[in-house]
C-alpha cells in the first residue's frame, strides 16, 4: 500500500471485532510512532499500548464513556514528556504527540487495523487509570483494532476551498 491509499483508506472505526492485534503488528504500529519527527528531534514522548483486559475493561470510563474504547483489543495513548512553545508560538507536546499518532493511524490502515482519534477523553483519569508518571501527560488516545464495520468515506471540503496557492 502506498502512504496515500493509507490515507485514502483510513477511517474512523468506532466497532472492532474480539480480536487481538498481533504483537508483530502492535510493533510496526508503534514504530511508525517511534520514527515520527518532532520539535528539534527531542522525541519527548511516550508511546502506550494498553492490552490488559483489566485496563481495557476500564478505559472508557476515562474516555467520557465511549464503549468503544473498551471493546478494542488495544488502545493508543501518546503521552508527551516535556513541553514547551516552539518559535512558532504552537505548544510541542501537542504537535509532536498528534504528529505521532498520525503515523501510527496510517500504519495500523496499512495493517488492516482500525483506530479513531479521541478528543473526547479525560487525561487526569488516564494517567490515574494507567499509573502514568507525573510527568507524561496523555495528549492523544485511540482504540486499536480490527474494524467491525466498514463505514463509508466522510465527506472533504474541495481542494479549492482549503488549498491556497501562493505563486
Amino acid at each position: 500500500m502506498q502512504v496515500m491509499e493509507a490515507i485514502e483508506s483510513r477511517r474512523s472505526i468506532r466497532n472492532y471485532l474480539q480480536k487481538p492485534v498481533e504483537a508483530e503488528k502492535l510493533h510496526k504500529v508503534l514504530e511508525a510512532g517511534r520514527k515520527a519527527p518532532s520539535a528539534r528531534n527531542r522525541q519527548e514522548w511516550k508511546l502506550i499500548a494498553v492490552t490488559a483486559p483489566e485496563l481495557l475493561a476500564r478505559m472508557p470510563e476515562a474516555c467520557c464513556g465511549q464503549k468503544m474504547v473498551g471493546q478494542a483489543p488495544a488502545v493508543l495513548v501518546v503521552c508527551s514528556t516535556k513541553g514547551g512553545l516552539m518559535n512558532c508560538g504552537q505548544e510541542s507536546s501537542t504537535v509532536d504527540c498528534s504528529i505521532a499518532m498520525s503515523f501510527m493511524m496510517l500504519e495500523a490502515a496499512e495493517l488492516g487495523l482500525g483506530t479513531c482519534w479521541l478528543g473526547a477523553f479525560d487525561a487526569p483519569a488516564v494517567s490515574k487509570l494507567l499509573d502514568l508518571p507525573p510527568d507524561w501527560v496523555p495528549v492523544v488516545v485511540s482504540p486499536l483494532g480490527y474494524p467491525g464495520e466498514s463505514p463509508a468515506a466522510r465527506p472533504r471540503k474541495d481542494a479549492a476551498d482549503v488549498v491556497v496557492k501562493m505563486e
